[in-house]
């Protein structure tokens, strides 16, 4: 959906509402249809932290799959807490072996580690802040 977004102009809700989206797998899931609303709304930080992160790429370069399987992947490492971010990565590898090219599966699996890395350093767990503050 955030590729044909891209593609299209049409903002994700409204390829929701008008079915505009390739059913060949069935019905999009709930969490899929949020992730990708969520997503978008996200965009400026999710694409602020890809262009951070990735060296020598601009996001203009990068393929469409590639920016939009890093996208998704960089809305649950920042935004989604229930998803670890091993899964995240793991996902967003998988679905660049199958979509993006020959390379895309490093790509991702590089820009995507660095932000899990980034993201982990600045989430400070609640137990060591209330240990801190005990001292």
């Amino acid at each position: 959906m955030l590729y044909q977004r891209e593609m299209t102009g049409d903002n994700v809700v409204r390829i929701l509402e008008t079915h505009a989206y390739n059913d060949e797998d069935g019905e999009p899931s709930d969490y899929s249809r949020r992730l990708a609303v969520q997503t978008e709304e996200h965009l400026l930080e999710i694409d602020s932290e890809i262009e951070g992160t990735s060296e020598n790429w601009s996001l203009v370069r990068m393929p469409f799959v590639d920016r939009n399987i890093l996208r998704l992947a960089v809305y649950e490492i920042v935004f989604e807490s229930e998803v670890p971010d091993s899964v995240a990565i793991n996902e967003a590898i998988e679905m660049a072996k199958l979509y993006g090219g020959e390379d895309s599966s490093k790509f991702v699996n590089g820009v995507l580690g660095r932000i899990a890395e980034r993201h982990a350093l600045d989430v400070v767990p609640s137990e060591s802040v209330a240990d801190e503050e005990a001292e």
